[in-house]
């Protein structure tokens, strides 16, 4: 059973599936339900937002192509009151560009058309994640800074000159795995490890979309990085700050 709490009570993870192609909504939905989610099945974006708001999924599987409010409007909607893990569907894998660019805060992303099974199988990856995935026992406890940057890693809050930066839950474990290890170099590999987690199947290219968020939303110039440096042909580390 694929469960969540809610206060005294243990109750079915919730996955909102949008997507208006009725057929694959269905089997989407069929093979959550298997797997004991409680699925619930939306075919426009506007609607979508909405239901959002009044249901809490725990998980949306979002399709880029939506009648209403594409995918990219209702992502970013969704994004501005939950942190709710998001996957993202594409049509064709150039899309896959386009999101990145866009920066629109999905954690995850499928190329049409692809297994029933993988989307279960990912969307069991993600539940099963630890709200702390980046840090240890003791680290959790601390406040990491680093020049004009802290890092609240038991409150998940990150301020940058002393204003709050929303991140999404995945881009805050992102960088929290960076921050919690400042002298080491972590490959892609190791950041799949420590952020989505063993079991994870998938392109680790996705590392660098959440990499490529963080960085915008920090103001961070990849070519002169103060927060995240690229250590060409190994991965990525923390910067000092300055």
């Amino acid at each position: 059973m694929r469960t969540e709490t809610t206060g005294h009570r243990v109750a079915p993870s919730r996955v909102l599936v949008v997507e208006d192609e009725a057929p694959l909504a269905d089997l989407v939905a069929t093979y959550l339900a298997r797997d004991d989610y409680e699925v619930e099945v939306i075919g426009d974006g506007r609607t979508a937002i909405q239901r959002s708001r009044e249901w809490d999924p725990a998980v949306i599987v979002l399709d880029l192509g939506l009648p209403g409010a594409d995918g990219v409007e209702v992502c970013r909607a969704v994004r501005t009151f939950s942190d709710c893990y998001i996957i993202m569907l594409t049509a064709r894998a150039e899309e896959i560009d386009k999101l990145i660019g866009l920066s629109v805060g999905a954690d995850d992303y499928l190329t049409k058309p692809f297994s029933a099974r993988e989307l279960v199988a990912r969307v069991g990856v993600m539940m099963r994640r630890p709200r702390q995935s980046a840090t240890d026992a003791s680290s959790a406890q601390q406040t990491l800074t680093f020049g004009p940057l802290t890092i609240d890693v038991a409150g998940r809050d990150v301020l940058l000159d002393g204003e709050l930066i929303e991140l999404t839950r995945t881009e805050f474990d992102v960088l929290a795995t960076l921050a919690s290890r400042p002298e080491m170099v972590f490959s892609r590999g190791q950041l799949i490890e420590s952020v989505w987690g063993t079991g994870w199947i998938g392109d680790d290219h996705l590392v660098d979309v959440h990499i490529g968020h963080v960085r915008r939303k920090l103001g961070d110039d990849p070519a002169e990085p103060r927060f995240i440096r690229t250590v060409r042909g190994v991965g990525y580390r923390m910067g000092s700050g300055t």
